[in-house]
C-alpha cells in the first residue's frame, strides 16, 4: 500500500487500528473508547525542541512526526513545533514540559543529567552501546521500564527519537600520536566524555554548538567534537581544523528521545496514544537512516576535497580513554541509587551482546575488509 494511499484510508475511517499497528509492527491493539464510539475530541500540541528550528535530521524528524500524527489520526493529534529559542530556550524544555507549558518535547536525555543523574546513560556514554545495542536494550532488554520509571518522577513519557550512530572522534589542530598529547588539550568535550578528558589531562570546554567554529578558530579550544562528517561538514570544520580522528570513543551511538507530559498523554485516547508510539517508532529509525546515509555520502566529501587528514585515533590513546572512562563511569554510577540500578542493567544487557555480536557483525567486518 502506497504511503499517500494508507494516510487517505486511515484518515477516512476506512483502515482501524488493529490493521494499522498490524502494518506498523506493533503489538495487540488497545481498546477503543465507548465500545467501539470513535472519539472524535481534536488534540492541538506543542514540542518544544532543544535544536534550532529546522536543523537538518534532528529537526526535521520533529517536523515530520508532527506531520505523521496529524496524517494518522485524520486531523485529531496536531502538533506545532517549536524551535530551539522560538517558544522558550533550549534547555529549558524539560521543565516545560513536565510543568505542561508545552505537551511535548524532543532533546537528549544527557542534557538533563544534572536534574537526574540516571538519564545520562539513555542518550549514551563512553565506551558505550552502539546504536543497535542501545536501541535492543531500550526496546527488548528493559530500557524502557526504567527510562519511563525516571521520568515519572517528572511527570513525563520517554520515547526513543533517533540516533547517531558512532560519531566521529572530534576535529584536532595538532596531531594526536598518543595520551600525552591529551595533557592540556583544550577541547568542546560535554558530559562524561569531558570528565574522561580531564582524567587524561585535558580541559573539557563547555561550548554551545553555534560557537564551536570561531571558538576553534580564534584558539580558545585545541580541538573539538561534534557528530559526524555530514554535520561537521555544514558547520565548516574542514576550512579551520588540519585533523579529523576517529572514533567517537566518547558517543559510540548517541540516542535522542521524545517526552511528552504524563497527564497530557493519559489524556490521549489509546488510540492516539498507539499513533504516536508508532510515530516515534518510525523517527528512530528515519534518524539513525538519515545520520547513515548523510555521513557516508559528506565523509567521500571529505576525502575528495583533500583539506584535512583523517585518521584512526592510536590504539595507545584508545586503551588509555577506556581505562579513565572504566573508573570515571564506575564512580558515577556509584553516586546515584537509581543511575548505579540503569548501569548495571546495561552492563549486564552487554555481557549478554558482546559475544552474540562477536560472531556476527565484529566477525562480518573482518570478513568484508578481505574482499
Amino acid at each position: 500500500m502506497q504511503r499517500s494511499t494508507f494516510f487517505k484510508s486511515l484518515a477516512a475511517g476506512t483502515l482501524s487500528l488493529p490493521v494499522l499497528i498490524k502494518l506498523l509492527g506493533g503489538g495487540e491493539a488497545h481498546a477503543q473508547p465507548g465500545d467501539g464510539a470513535r472519539d472524535t475530541r481534536v488534540y492541538n500540541w506543542k514540542m518544544v525542541t532543544t535544536w534550532p528550528p529546522g536543523f537538518p535530521i534532528l529537526g526535521e524528524g520533529c517536523q515530520q512526526l508532527a506531520d505523521l500524527c496529524r496524517e494518522m489520526s485524520g486531523g485529531r493529534l496536531n502538533i506545532t513545533v517549536f524551535g530551539a529559542g522560538e517558544m522558550i530556550p533550549a534547555l529549558e524544555s524539560f521543565d516545560a514540559v513536565s510543568k505542561g507549558a508545552a505537551e511535548m518535547g524532543s532533546g537528549a536525555a544527557y542534557y538533563w543529567a544534572g536534574k537526574a543523574p540516571a538519564a545520562q546513560f539513555f542518550a549514551g556514554f563512553p565506551f558505550g552501546l552502539n546504536a543497535q545495542q542501545m536501541n535492543a536494550w531500550l526496546l527488548s532488554g528493559g530500557g524502557m521500564e526504567l527510562w519511563r520509571e525516571l521520568y515519572a518522577e517528572y511527570n513525563l513519557v520517554p520515547f526513543a527519537g533517533g540516533n547517531t550512530g558512532v560519531q566521529m572522534g572530534g576535529w584536532f589542530n595538532r596531531e594526536i600520536t598518543g595520551p600525552e598529547d591529551y595533557r592540556g588539550l583544550k577541547m568542546r568535550m560535554p558530559g562524561l566524555g569531558g570528565r574522561v578528558l580531564e582524567r587524561m589531562g585535558g580541559t573539557p570546554v563547555l561550548l554551545p554548538g553555534n560557537e564551536l567554529y570561531t571558538g576553534l578558530e580564534r584558539g580558545i579550544i585545541d580541538a573539538t567534537e561534534w557528530v559526524g562528517p555530514f554535520h561537521d561538514y555544514v558547520f565548516g570544520f574542514q576550512n579551520i581544523a588540519k585533523y579529523y580522528y576517529y572514533p567517537g570513543w566518547h558517543e559510540p551511538g548517541t540516542a535522542f528521545e521524545f517526552f511528552v507530559n504524563k497527564e497530557k498523554y493519559e489524556e490521549l485516547p489509546p488510540d492516539l496514544q498507539r499513533i504516536l508510539e508508532v510515530a516515534t517508532h518510525y523517527i528512530n529509525i528515519y534518524t539513525l537512516s538519515a545520520f547513515e546515509a548523510k555521513n557516508a555520502e559528506y565523509l567521500e566529501k571529505l576525502k575528495e576535497e583533500g583539506k584535512v587528514t583523517i585518521a584512526p585515533m592510536p590504539e595507545s590513546v584508545l586503551r588509555a580513554a577506556s581505562e579513565a572512562a572504566s573508573a570515571v563511569i564506575t564512580e558515577y554510577a556509584a553516586s546515584d541509587e537509581f543511575a548505579g540500578r540503569v548501569y548495571a542493567s546495561i552492563k549486564e544487557f552487554q555481557r549478554k551482546a558482546g559475544p552474540w555480536a562477536a560472531i556476527t557483525e565484529e566477525r562480518y567486518y573482518e570478513m568484508s575488509r578481505l574482499s
